[in-house]
């Protein structure tokens, strides 16, 4: 009862005390604004000062009983349980001065306790349906531990698989990249981020962090202009218009000044420009880091470069303790303090933390790991999985087939997960091994061959031979333990770990149909591997239920459809390579590429001609983006325009026939590209516009039908944002390497 007093009256006052806002320039009628305004006006500055800091939680609620009851902490992260969540907003909303209640954040990336796949592979689906329900899993169950935010999605665009984050991207592409980080915000808030189940999202990492040179995590980014408005923002731009709560500032430094303490990119574009209203929090310590960067030299120096650019909470360290001598030298003004202190309380209030600080311990028998789900886990899985090669018809497999189920990610729970799973249990994970037997029974032979990824025995080949010779076809379970890609673990040769290609080699001498499935966090330069299989399935870290979605593909019960969301390089001397790269001056014709052994020896310096390409690498790369195969067969009609040109203010609509050719149901992935031939600056040679997931039986035919607009042929180019006018190709095709264009001209009038 005394609870529910102190927040009524907490409420009341903020409703009544209008006149004691020291920030009267943000007046408003919005009635969360006015009760932001309120509040502000009643908190001295220690208070606000506490809201500015998140904290790292450990020990017990009461080691930090003093500083919640004295308002110092306006944030905790990684809390361990809903219990603890319970008591210390407990301690704030009843024993502090203004009952403030707390955010607590939480790193809830792919799932929670149900995981789903990473999100590059969740990004394979090319589905913003299947990403906004998955994270809408993700947030009930979070929120039923306590947690209110989480420190996703990561839109960061990378065109590097060597960077080992890339796991969390969505890829290379900014509008696939928008699309999917704008659903996932959804997912995460819904409509009214109040509702029960729903948590705020954060948009990381503000930017340019994807771009780390030579996909060293942590790295220098240089990126001009034109190229981080065209290109790295506009995913940022989709999640704030989607009503994105708060933005989390990077590691990097981009340009030379770190991110965390970037006026430009926090300033100039987050605030001015996009006029965004909620809350930018670092990343971890990455406001101290500044000093190491050699950007500031002491704590106080990178606490006003950020507060200064626009950071309202800072993570982990506390530079902000030096915001009061900051003030007392004149080099701030305490309305910048109240400008991120208002930008913090909002989020609270929006979150209807001041009405509904606590969470139903009840919740978590009720919510956790349903039956539905991991049932949905199970379809986000299944649609992630990208069909690489199907030779001979080799997949799908007959369930009265003796298979031989072989290698190091057979059995592997934990690494079946992926990175940033700090509430996935292995104990949840149904593996391969699992699944396999579930299906086939007796007719499974299983040897694990490789203990795990790295491992360089060859002690389990002979029983991996011996299970491979009495089976009909062999299934090889390869790929990267979870612990290998993420955070701080980027790689420099991105093939096979350990001896799994010799294990490889050796299957393919029985000469039995070979089916390789390939589990990692990145794209794996897995080229000569490729030509040893007759079938490949690239599952990335599928999650929870890998196994039950890795047999509904492999059995048939279902046809895959999951499409690249980046590039598949041949090997990592060809980084970065991504589809819509420049045509430069001298580009080679794929039709007239000569090879490295294809040279004759003494030839003159310059025999090959003046073209951009690799001699042994070539000017292609293994799989395009976009690429991916079912089990059927699509044919692409002739595409067709409404009009030759677009004016300004119109629209033009293309048009194409999908027909289903073969002998299975299936989903196709249509894509929509198109090409800018000329500009004030030089255009990339594709651009991805727009998609579509089409469902077509055998023999059925659908037309589809893409409608392009001025705004949807905008690029910046240096000084300003435009669509100029000029002549353009476009494709509706299966992937970005693929079709035939039509062209048209776009007339500004």
């Amino acid at each position: 009862m005394m609870k529910m007093m102190k927040m009524v009256i907490v409420s009341l006052l903020i409703g009544i005390v209008l006149g004691s806002c020291t920030n009267t320039s943000q007046k408003t009628t919005d009635p969360i604004e006015e009760k932001v305004q309120t509040l502000i006006g009643q908190m001295t500055f220690e208070e606000k000062l506490g809201q500015l800091v998140q904290t790292n939680y450990h020990g017990e609620p009461e080691d930090w009983k003093e500083q919640l009851a004295e308002g110092k902490i306006g944030s905790f992260l990684n809390l361990s349980s809903v219990e603890y969540a319970n008591e210390v907003q407990r301690i704030v909303v009843e024993e502090s001065r203004l009952g403030i209640p707390l955010l607590v954040g939480r790193d809830v990336i792919h799932g929670f306790n149900t995981v789903f796949p990473i999100p590059l592979g969740m990004a394979s689906s090319w589905s913003p349906e299947l990403a906004e329900g998955a994270m809408k899993i993700a947030a009930r169950e979070a929120s039923a531990n306590g947690i209110n935010w989480t420190f996703a999605p990561m839109i960061d665009v990378s065109w590097d698989p060597r960077w080992g984050r890339i796991a969390e991207t969505c890829g290379e592409d900014p509008y696939l990249t928008s699309v999917l980080g704008a659903a996932m915000v959804k997912g995460y808030q819904g409509t009214d981020p109040s509702e029960e189940g729903r948590i705020a999202a954060c948009a990381k990492h503000f930017v340019g962090y994807g771009m780390s040179e030579a996909g060293r995590d942590y790295n220098t980014t240089y990126i001009p202009e034109a190229l981080l408005r065209n290109v790295h923002l506009r995913p940022f731009k989709a999640a704030a218009d989607a009503g994105c709560l708060t933005f989390m500032s990077a590691f990097n430094d981009l340009n030379g000044v770190p991110t965390s303490g970037n006026y430009f990119t926090l300033r100039t574009i987050l605030r001015d420009e996009w006029k965004y209203d909620g809350m930018v929090v670092s990343d971890w310590a990455s406001i101290q880091q500044q000093i190491v960067h050699g950007y500031t030299e002491t704590e106080t120096d990178a606490a006003e470069k950020s507060i200064k650019a626009g950071v309202d909470m800072e993570m982990a360290s506390r530079c902000y303790d030096n915001l009061p001598a900051l003030l007392e030298a004149g080099k701030i003004d305490v309305a910048l303090i109240n400008e991120s202190v208002a930008n913090i309380l909002r989020i609270k209030f929006k979150l209807g933390l001041f009405n509904n600080p606590y969470t139903d311990v009840t919740l978590k028998d009720k919510v956790i790991l349903t039956d539905e789900n991991l049932d949905y886990a199970r379809k986000v899985a299944r649609g992630s999985m990208v069909l690489l090669k199907n030779e001979k018809q080799t997949l799908p497999l007959n369930k009265t087939s003796k298979v031989a189920l072989i290698g190091p990610m057979t059995n592997a729970p934990h690494d079946q997960m992926g990175t940033w799973v700090f509430d996935g249990d292995e104990k949840n994970s149904i593996t391969p091994l699992t699944s396999f037997t579930d299906v086939l029974g007796k007719n499974l032979n299983y040897a694990i061959g490789l203990e795990y990824s790295r491992d360089k025995s060859k002690a389990g080949f002979a029983k991996a031979i011996a299970a491979a010779k009495k089976s009909d076809v062999i299934v090889l379970l390869v790929g990267e333990e979870s612990g290998l890609s993420g955070e701080a673990n980027s790689r420099a040769i991105i093939d096979l770990p350990g001896i799994q290609s010799e294990l490889l080699r050796e299957l393919n001498q029985l000469n039995k149909p070979l089916v390789l499935v390939v589990m990692a966090g990145r794209p794996l330069g897995i080229g000569a591997d490729i030509e040893l299989a007759d079938a490949v399935l690239y599952a990335w870290h599928p999650g929870t239920m890998a196994g039950p979605a890795l047999t509904d593909l492999i059995f048939g019960d279902y046809s895959p459809s999951g499409k690249l969301p980046i590039t598949f390089v041949k090997g990592a001397g060809q980084i970065p390579f991504y589809y819509y790269r420049k045509n430069t001056g001298k580009p080679t014709d794929p039709e007239r590429m000569t090879y490295i052994d294809d040279i004759p020896r003494n030839s003159k310096q310059l025999s090959l001609g003046f073209t951009s390409m690799h001699i042994d690498y070539g000017i292609t790369p293994l799989y395009p983006f976009g690429y991916g195969m079912t089990y059927t067969t699509f044919e692409y009609g002739d595409v067709k325009l409404s009009s030759k040109e677009l004016t300004k203010n119109g629209e033009l609509k293309a048009t194409c026939t999908l027909t289903n050719t073969g002998n299975t149901k299936a989903e196709e992935i249509v894509q929509l590209y198109v090409r800018d031939l000329f500009g004030s600056l030089t255009r990339p040679i594709k651009e991805l516009k727009g998609f579509q997931k089409v469902e077509l039986a055998p023999g059925e035919s659908k037309e589809l039908t893409f409608t392009i607009t001025a705004k949807d042929l905008e690029f910046y180019n240096g000084e300003e944002y435009l669509t100029e006018a000029g002549d353009f190709n476009l494709w509706i095709a299966k992937d970005s390497d693929s079709g035939e264009f039509v062209s048209f001209a776009f007339v500004n009038e």
